[in-house]
């Protein structure tokens, strides 16, 4: 009769354990789930701009970046010369151009708001504009901002 006893004891026992573990791994899960939707938020709140500035996506930072060779004074130098745009996701920022002459060099500087000059664009300086609004990289003068080719084949670019 003892070991009947002893038996129903050690059974209460481990149900008892049991209940509690079922408990405790209910509440870890509640615990690891409110965790993961925090963090689910917060990676939400990062990629929407939310966080501002202080975040990694910051709608003022320059992401977009194009530059147009050419040879501006066609002396045969190799295309030394080149505008260069660099915008943010609203369009605004800078062409920064440079006219390499066999005696000097002159560079200039234009503000760019919302993809349009400023000041009035060279059409190389408006090329590399449109470009960098288009992700078109590095162009090479006489080529389609579009990222087309005559024939209307896509051209590989290389970003800067």
């Amino acid at each position: 009769m003892t070991g009947i006893v002893l038996n129903v004891k050690a059974i209460a026992f481990a149900s008892a354990v049991g209940a509690f573990c079922g408990v405790v791994g209910v509440i870890l899960a509640l615990v690891a789930q409110r965790r993961a939707a925090r963090a689910v938020r917060e990676c939400k709140d990062l990629i929407d701009g939310a966080v501002g500035s202080r975040g990694t996506v910051d709608p003022r930072a320059v992401r977009d970046v194009a530059i147009v060779r050419y040879d501006a004074l066609n002396e045969m130098s190799g295309q030394l010369s080149f505008s260069v745009a660099m915008l943010n996701a609203a369009g605004d920022g800078i062409v920064l151009s440079s006219i390499n002459g066999r005696a000097e060099t002159r560079t200039y500087a234009k503000p760019v708001v919302a993809g349009q000059g400023a000041q009035e664009l060279s059409p190389e300086e408006a090329q590399a504009v449109r470009a960098a609004r288009l992700g078109g990289g590095v162009i090479a003068n006489g080529q389609d901002p579009s990222g087309r080719g005559g024939n209307g084949t896509k051209r590989a670019s290389a970003t800067a």
